[in-house]
């Protein structure tokens, strides 16, 4: 598997698959994500590389949602204050950086999300069918998957791609309202351009000796077969969650992308569980805000503190992550889709649990040799380190 997602990457520990240990059937990889051992990684804390680049990495992606968010309410189309939030996304990505990548990689990363957004509305105004819209969804995850990781983009990786274009899936109504979709969501990724470059000084600048992680170059090939395993999972993930009728099948599509994202099969395991976890909390949390129907300002106070406490925590672990980014994730697609807010608190839970678990499992069965040969030597050194009464091996990225 390949490590795509993640604000701290993790460099890729292939075994060569001569030397690989006995126990690496799927089954057996299966008997080693489900053991109280993986569970107790799952809740593993682990302190982020720099805490100075969280809290101005979290800074800057709440102000340029802010901005977006005020000055489209004030602008001429109020009703596309949702993509414009969307694009200010673009200042997630970069934050270990040099600042001079840094810029290229939010303006890229804006680029992604505007292009998934503008695609995901043509094909609804099309009249693409419900189902044919998800498979474009999947599609986009998979495109997405290899954009990031040809273009370096690293963390959080293609899951944002996947979440603007899961907010375009509604039909626009015109295709003048398809281009002003991409259009907010482009001027949302300016703003995050622009603040980004005017406060990155504040960041630690990345050291020549690479001390901050960053993703390794990796083959087509494998940035393709990552990116149609990404693919396949979210596209059963999302076609489960229409056939069970509920109205957003594109959280379960960003629920698989999520997972599957991970590096190796104990961290796609130790986010699934996590993201379930943090998911049913937030949206407990994001439940009991929608019920008092708050003011517009009301909502772009939460999602600022919200998307700020998110970029602190979610390096130590991410379940805590989750507990803040998805009611700021719920305000914001109420924000973009009021008419779809029904009970999407309850159903953000289902399609979350549904995502993870079809990654969880599409991850098994699309492993290679060389990934469960992984996985048991992991696992093995975590239980010789617990019978000596040690720490287990260092905690991956999760």
């Amino acid at each position: 598997m390949i490590d795509l997602d993640d604000r701290r990457p993790s460099a890729p520990a292939r075994v060569c698959a001569a030397a690989a240990p006995d126990g690496t059937t799927r089954a057996t990889a299966a008997r080693y994500l489900l053991t109280p051992a993986q569970l107790g990684e799952s809740l593993a804390m682990a302190a982020p590389p720099s805490l100075r680049n969280a809290v101005v990495a979290g800074m800057q992606a709440t102000l340029a949602v802010v901005v977006a968010l005020v000055c489209f309410h004030h602008s001429p189309w109020p009703q596309l204050v949702g993509f414009g939030a969307l694009g200010a996304l673009a200042s997630l990505f970069g934050r270990y950086a040099s600042r001079a990548r840094r810029r290229r990689t939010v303006f890229l990363s804006a680029f992604l999300l505007a292009a998934a957004t503008l695609a995901t509305s043509a094909a609804a105004q099309a009249g693409a069918s419900p189902a044919a819209m998800v498979l474009v969804l999947a599609l986009m995850a998979g495109v997405s998957t290899v954009a990031v990781s040809s273009w370096s983009l690293g963390g959080p990786g293609a899951v944002i791609v996947v979440f603007a274009a899961g907010a375009a899936l509604g039909a626009p109504g015109s295709w003048e309202a398809v281009f002003a979709r991409a259009a907010a969501t482009a001027g949302g990724g300016m703003l995050a351009w622009i603040i980004c470059a005017l406060t990155d000084r504040l960041r630690h600048e990345e050291p020549a000796a690479g001390a901050f992680p960053s993703d390794p170059p990796r083959p087509m090939a494998h940035r393709l077969i990552a990116a149609g395993r990404i693919a396949v999972g979210a596209a059963v993930a999302a076609l489960l969650a229409h056939a069970a009728g509920w109205q957003h099948p594109s959280w379960a599509a960003i629920g698989a992308t999520a997972v599957m994202q991970g590096g190796h099969l104990h961290i796609t395991m130790s986010r699934a569980l996590q993201r379930m976890a943090g998911t049913v909390v937030g949206a407990g949390v994001a439940g009991a805000i929608l019920a008092q129907s708050p003011s517009f300002w009301v909502v772009v106070g939460l999602i600022a503190l919200f998307q700020f406490v998110t970029e602190i925590i979610i390096g130590y672990n991410y379940a805590l992550g989750q507990i803040t980014v998805t009611p700021m994730a719920l305000l914001m697609t109420h924000m973009a889709a009021p008419a779809m807010a029904g009970n999407m608190a309850i159903e953000r839970v289902f399609d979350t649990v549904a995502g993870a678990a079809a990654g969880i499992v599409l991850a098994v069965l699309f492993s290679s040799l060389d990934d469960r040969a992984h996985l048991a030597r992991h696992r093995g050194a975590a239980a010789r380190g617990s019978d000596a009464g040690l720490p287990g091996p260092a905690r991956e990225p999760a």
